[in-house]
């Protein structure tokens, strides 16, 4: 299996703190060995880190991960929405499956691992969702929110106001939605996740048993710390 990690964006809200998102220490390791740390042990073992902002330290630390080493590709239009950024890897995804995931979510190798065995053939995309309203670690402000009809999205976007879950940021992907972002001039990877959702394509896996974090903020870096110590 493979995994594409976005680690494109500037990461504004944790200026603050940290430089740069992706780069940014976890209990002593950057954020984004972590995220390889935990595909690997889930065996994941073929990731593809899409750079941006910062784009050659990044590019340095995924080559520098302990556990091996990532492909990198940069992505020079990393101002623009993050669909943008998913579009780079369309030549390397080619006619597979791969997992996508954020440089800003850190999530347990049980969740990479049970997104990665959703595939269905009557979905072009699966989406990890998580069913825990008000969880101590999701930003309700600024968390993705998704509304799913029998196991599949029908509405998703941080302004829903009737939603049943959250986007846990995990996906397991193919080039339909590949195909459906090259259709939009500057899309935000949500728009892709709604025009396979209005074809029925956007299927969903509830991960609720499993861990996770979006570090966006000295919150939610500071509860990640605590997450990550507990468990080592």
């Amino acid at each position: 299996m493979r995994a594409i990690i976005l680690a494109a964006g500037m990461g504004t809200r944790l200026r603050a703190v940290s430089p740069s998102k992706p780069l940014t220490p976890i209990a002593g390791q950057p954020l984004l060995h972590r995220i390889l740390g935990n595909l690997a042990a889930a065996g994941i073992t073929v990731p593809l880190v899409i750079t941006g902002y910062r784009g050659d330290e990044v590019a340095a630390s995924a080559r520098a991960w302990p556990g091996g080493t990532a492909e990198t590709i940069h992505n020079p239009a990393w101002d623009q929405p993050n669909g943008v950024s998913v579009r780079c890897a369309a030549d390397w995804l080619g006619d597979g499956a791969s997992l996508l995931v954020m440089a800003d979510h850190l999530a347990s190798p049980g969740l990479y691992a049970q997104v990665a065995a959703s595939g269905r053939a009557d979905a072009g995309l699966v989406l990890g969702i998580d069913r825990r309203m008000g969880h101590p670690w999701a930003d309700e402000s600024d968390v993705t929110r998704v509304s799913t009809r029998r196991g599949r999205i029908t509405a998703i976007g941080k302004g829903l106001g009737t939603y049943d879950a959250h986007d846990c940021g995990v996906f397991l992907i193919t080039g339909e939605l590949m195909a459906a972002l090259g259709g939009l001039a500057a899309p935000g990877l949500s728009d892709g996740v709604r025009l396979l959702a209005a074809r029925a394509r956007a299927a969903v896996t509830d991960i609720s048993a499993h861990d996770w974090i979006d570090i966006d903020d000295a919150r939610s870096l500071s509860q990640a710390e605590a997450w990550v110590s507990r468990a080592s």
